[in-house]
Parts: structure tokens; sequence; C-alpha cells
């Protein structure tokens, strides 16, 4: 990953985790797991909680067709980690009523959640609400909050040079199913809470240029987003631990908002 806090600034209890989850099944942590147990006060906690029921809670829409959902707004984004793992997710949870590969598999309803997501996660000034005009508004809301927590992930994702390595595809998708995306609490109740509102709240002018172009791209473009980047903004003096910050809190308001602009446009 691009921050090394990220591979290896884990608390005891993490690091312990980790050490024996890797040994147990032979494989790498995916870098998703370990990002969120890095600080997990600043994220995560409330990023699982929403995750795990927008996720696996009651829905409209099956767990096969939520992961579908998160894979087509991951294809938005460009994020080949994700957009890879929901694929095989959408096999795993699913019974079959959707093929990840084939959009014509899609159920008539499906298909205008999947048209409405990409246009709240493209661009959030301009909303089709139209093609989701006949769904039920509970299954609009559902779909809503589907995509909130992937236009964050992905995001950080793109940013924080996640990668799929040998082994972690199978392995990582088929306990995230297991355990419905939920972790032990043990590793994400303790350690410092830092409020993200106050990092959101220094995305404004008062962030240095550097730190401020970073985060629009965070924002806009986290596809675009390489080593170098990140690594002029080490060498001009920013931490790791303020580019992580930086990060997450450009991600959560870029995904807020396509949140809000989605609510808006269908009264959801």
């Amino acid at each position: 990953m691009r921050l090394s806090v990220l591979d290896n600034g884990h608390r005891r209890r993490a690091k312990l985790f980790l050490a024996l989850t890797s040994r147990k099944s032979k494989v790498d942590s995916p870098d998703i797991v370990k990002m969120l147990l890095y600080r997990p006060g600043f994220l995560s906690r409330p990023l699982l909680e929403l995750t795990a029921a927008a996720m696996r809670g009651p829905s409209y829409w099956t767990a096969g067709e939520r992961e579908y959902l998160a894979m087509s707004t991951a294809q938005v984004h460009e994020c080949p980690f994700c957009a890879v793992t929901h694929a095989e997710l959408t096999r795993i949870a699913g019974t079959g009523e959707i093929d990840p590969g084939d959009p014509a598999s899609a159920r008539p309803e499906l298909a205008a959640a999947r048209a409405f997501l990409e246009s709240v996660s493209r661009d959030p000034a301009h909303v089709d609400a139209a093609v989701v005009a006949g769904l039920p508004r509970r299954a609009v809301l559902d779909a809503l909050r589907v995509n909130l927590v992937w236009n964050i992930v992905n995001r950080l994702a793109n940013a924080f040079g996640f990668v799929l390595r040998e082994g972690q595809l199978e392995t990582g998708t088929r306990s995230l199913h297991r355990f419905g995306y939920r972790f032990p609490r043990f590793l994400i109740t303790e350690g410092p809470r830092t409020e993200l509102a106050d990092a959101a709240a220094r995305l404004g002018d008062g962030l240095p240029e550097d730190l401020r172009a970073y985060a629009r791209t965070v924002r806009d473009a986290s596809h675009r987003i390489t080593d170098a980047d990140v690594e002029a903004l080490r060498s001009a003096g920013h931490s790791e631990d303020e580019i992580f910050e930086v990060t997450i809190a450009a991600a959560v308001d870029a995904a807020l908002a396509a949140f809000e602009a989605g609510r808006r446009a269908t009264g959801a």
C-alpha cells in the first residue's frame, strides 16, 4: 500500500490478529482489512456498522443483488480491487439470480437501480431519477445505502493502492460473506476516536494547496492517484497520518454529497 502505516502501524491486538489469520489461511491479510484495523476509531467503527446493515441487513434487494450494485459502483470509480471482489461476492452471496458478467441477466428493477446509482456516483448534480420512478421508496433508499458505502471504499482503495494478492480473492470474499461484513468487536471498539467531522472541516481553505489538490482528486478521480502523488505529499512534509485523514475525509465528503443528492432527487 502507499502508506506504510497501513501495513505496519497497527495496535498490538490488531497485529496479532493479522498474523494469526494469515498463518491460518496461509494468505496475506487483504489491504482492506489492514486499513480498517488501523485507527479504527477514525472511520472503521461507523463504516462497518453501515456496511453490515447495507449489505446483509433486511433489504428490498437480495444479498447477491447488493453485491452486484457494489460491483457496478466500483466499475464507475475504475477500482479493480473492489470490482473483482464484488463480482466474486455476487456469485457467492447470490442464488443464481444475477450473473455479474452479464448485465442482461439483471431483473428490470435491478437494472434501473444500477443506472440510477451510476448517475449518482458520476455526477450528483445531474441525477437521473426517472429511471427509478417505478421502484418503491424502500428499494431506492436501500440501493443508495449500498452506493454510499462503496463510494467511500472505492475511493480509499484507489488512493491507498489496494491490490489483490495470490489467494486473497477466494479467502477474503468467503470470510466477508461468512461474517456478514462484521469484525470481532475487540478489534474495533477500543482506541482513540478522532472526529471525522474535524478532519472534514479541514478540507476547506485552511488546507495547504497540495493537500487540497490531492483531496479534489480523491473526490473526483481517485483512480488517477499514483505512488508519485502520495510520495510528493510526504516529501513536502505531510505525515502519513495527515494524508490518511485527508483521504478519508475527502472520500466520505464526496460519498455523502452523492447520497444526499440521490435522496433529494427521488424523495427517498
